[in-house]
C-alpha cells in the first residue's frame, strides 16, 4: 500500500512539475511554477485524490498543473496549514479519488465557515451530518471546479464582485433607506449575490439561503441541483 502511494506521489509530482514548468517558461517563472506543480502532485498523489478512472481526474490534474496554477498555489497554503496543525482533521473519505483535499478544520479565516482555495476545502466541520457532507460535495466542490475552469480569472472576478457588490449594497441601503441592517444588505450584495456563490448554492439545492439574502437580486436558482443531475 505504501509502495503504491509512493509510486503515485512520485509520478504525479513529476507530471505536475513538467506541466507547470512548461507554463512557467511562457511567463518567465519556470522554476517557481514547477515547484508548485511538483509539490501539489506529490501531496495529491500520496493521498490519491485524483480520479484516474475517469476523465474528470485527468482534467482536474491537468488544470491544477496549468491554467489554474494561481489557485493551486493558494491551495498549497491551505494544505500547509492543514499539514502543520495536527488537529486539522483531514477527511480521506471525502478526498480520495474525489479530486480535492478536505479538512474538518485547517485554514479557517472565519470560524464555522468552510472555505475553498484551489483544490483544498477547509472548515468542513462535522461531515457525519448529511447536510454538512452535502455542503462539501455539492457546494464547495463546485468552487474547486470554478477555480479550475476560470483559472487566474477566478480570484480577480470573485474578489472584484465582492468589492463592487459591497459598495453597491451600501448604496442600496443608504438610498432606499431599507429597514434591514446595513451589514445584512452589504453581505447579501457582496457575497450571496456573487455569481460564483449563486452557482454553488444552486448546485447545492439551497438557493436562496433561508434568512440570509435580502429581498433584492436573483430569486431563482441559476442551474439544476447536483442531486438531480449527478449520475447514479
Amino acid at each position: 500500500m505504501r509502495r503504491r502511494r509512493f509510486a503515485e506521489a512520485l509520478g504525479v509530482a513529476a507530471g505536475g512539475a513538467l506541466f507547470a514548468g512548461a507554463v512557467g517558461s511562457i511567463v518567465g517563472a519556470t522554476v517557481p511554477l514547477a515547484v508548485v506543480g511538483g509539490v501539489n502532485g506529490a501531496i495529491s498523489g500520496w493521498r490519491g485524490i485524483y480520479e484516474w478512472g475517469c476523465s474528470r481526474g485527468l482534467i482536474a490534474f491537468t488544470l491544477d498543473s496549468t491554467w489554474s496554477l494561481p489557485m493551486t498555489t493558494a491551495g498549497l497554503v491551505a494544505n500547509t496549514v492543514g499539514l502543520v496543525h495536527p488537529n486539522s482533521g483531514y477527511v480521506p473519505d471525502l478526498s480520495e479519488r474525489q479530486n480535492r483535499h478536505v479538512y474538518r478544520r485547517g485554514f479557517m479565516p472565519r470560524k464555522g465557515f468552510a472555505i475553498t482555495l484551489g483544490n483544498v476545502i477547509s472548515g468542513a466541520g462535522d461531515v457525519e451530518r448529511p447536510r454538512r457532507a452535502r455542503l462539501i460535495t455539492d457546494h464547495e466542490d463546485v468552487h474547486c471546479w470554478q477555480a479550475r475552469w476560470f483559472g487566474p480569472l477566478f480570484p480577480a472576478l470573485y474578489v472584484g464582485w465582492m468589492v463592487v457588490g459591497g459598495v453597491g449594497g451600501a448604496v442600496i441601503w443608504l438610498v432606499a433607506r431599507r429597514s434591514d441592517r446595513f451589514t445584512e444588505v452589504v453581505e447579501s450584495s457582496a457575497y450571496f449575490l456573487n455569481p460564483f456563490e449563486w452557482w454553488a448554492y444552486s448546485r447545492d439545492d439551497y438557493w436562496p439561503p433561508k434568512g440570509k439574502v435580502a429581498d433584492f437580486g436573483w430569486r431563482r436558482p441559476c442551474c439544476r441541483p447536483l442531486a438531480i443531475v449527478r449520475p447514479r
